[in-house]
């Protein structure tokens, strides 16, 4: 499976458990396999939702800004990539 860069994290929601996603070289959708990697973070999962200006997308395009729910913490600038089948 390869990995593709689609951007990177801007801010992160402790309290809800939400990453701000800048969306900088591709596009991603709901059902997305993603892997976020940084200084203290890496881990990879489903986008099982996904909201810009608090409504909900099932995909956002590059150059948006989407907040995913995340399973673990994220710290603004981890790299954000999507995991394509091969």
């Amino acid at each position: 499976m390869a990995e593709t860069k689609i951007g990177h994290i801007t801010h992160y929601f402790g309290h809800v458990g939400v990453g701000a996603i800048q969306l900088t070289d591709g596009d991603l959708a709901v059902g997305d396999i993603i892997h976020i990697k940084g200084h203290t973070s890496d881990f990879t999962q489903v986008v099982e939702s996904m909201q810009i200006e608090h409504a909900n997308v099932p995909k956002a395009a590059r150059g948006q800004n989407a907040g995913a729910k995340l399973k673990d913490h994220v710290r603004e600038h981890d790299t954000v990539f999507k995991i394509v089948p091969d």
